[in-house]
């Protein structure tokens, strides 16, 4: 048996289910039933339980794209704050290779730059690079702090939610998936696009979500609701009744086909047998002159053989 429901917010040590749930991420089993070891929202898939916490830290995992702030410079390396308990470093030879140059007047204490987690050690220490599009020093805007967790939701089904969101406010977002945006525009607008993602993040778990922001974004620029959007009218579809198809007829039309195609296949095989036996006039005419020359050049000798003989008697 269950007790709570998807989505439903929990509090540390709360029975969420009997033993014949599994227990998942976020909570414990105790005497044969399932708490939760957190305060967070309920996520139910299949017999399985978790508990998603309301907030969290950011734990760095190579390849992630996150925004951090120069701590320190040191020698050969920035000192990182990626808004986490794990530190980030920044090495010089992953900004300009071998050359050398002094690191803070690339980078000094209190740039915002948007990199990636390159590696993480046993440790979780995170290596960070700048290779990939964007990356690199962010200049002006405002950097506004959200949990991880909720990244996905402001984000949205395949940018969805944070397209919206830029398309009405003409600001410029990138997201961390440590959980910090930077946002740059209109100082009016930066400050409405920060409010709308705490609401996001407030109110992830809520359903409607994306409809209600972009009301709110609407009637904060334009003083109005958005328009309904009417659905397109779809094409009246008629299922054809299917055709039945006729063996009979179709067997006969080959047979017949199959038939003309041999009458064809035989009339060309005669003619042709006909063409190689029919004599060439030309070879024939050619093979009678050679044979009556041939032929007078016996009766001459013959005349001559005859004539020699009769002088000798």
């Amino acid at each position: 048996m269950i007790y709570v429901e998807n989505k439903d917010l929990v509090i540390p040590g709360q029975v969420l289910a009997d033993d014949e749930y599994y227990s998942g991420r976020g909570t414990f089993k105790e005497n044969g039933k399932v708490c939760s070891s957190l305060m967070g929202l309920v996520s139910l898939r299949n017999k399985k339980i978790r508990v998603i916490p309301l907030k969290s830290k950011y734990v760095p995992k190579k390849g992630d794209v996150v925004i951090g702030k120069i701590n320190d410079v040191r020698f050969s390396m920035w000192d990182v704050d990626i808004n986490s308990p794990y530190s980030g470093i920044l090495p010089a030879f992953e900004v300009f290779g071998r050359e050398k140059k002094e690191l803070n007047k690339v980078y000094d204490v209190g740039d915002v730059l948007f990199l990636r987690v390159v590696d993480v050690d046993e440790i979780k220490k995170a290596k960070l690079g700048l290779k990939g599009r964007g990356m690199g020093k962010f200049k002006g805007g405002i950097i506004v702090d959200i949990a991880p967790t909720k990244v996905p939701r402001l984000i949205g089904k395949k940018g969805s939610m944070i397209n919206m969101i830029k398309d009405k406010t003409n600001c410029k977002i990138v997201v961390g998936q440590n959980g910090l945006v930077w946002v740059k525009g209109d100082e009016d607008m930066e400050q409405l696009t920060k409010d709308i993602i705490h609401l996001i993040e407030a109110e992830a778990h809520t359903s409607g979500l994306t409809n209600k922001i972009k009301n709110k974004l609407y009637l904060a620029i334009d003083g109005e609701l958005p328009p309904e959007e009417v659905p397109e009218e779809e094409e009246e579809f008629v299922l054809e009744k299917p055709k039945l198809q006729n063996f009979k007829e179709e067997l006969e039309q080959e047979e017949k086909e199959a038939e003309e195609r041999e009458a064809e296949e035989k009339e060309a095989e005669e003619s042709k047998k006909e063409k190689e036996n029919k004599p060439n006039i030309a070879e024939v005419i050619e093979e009678l002159k050679k044979k009556n020359k041939k032929d007078n050049t016996l009766s001459y000798d013959d005349n001559s053989n005859n004539s020699f003989i009769l002088n000798n008697k």
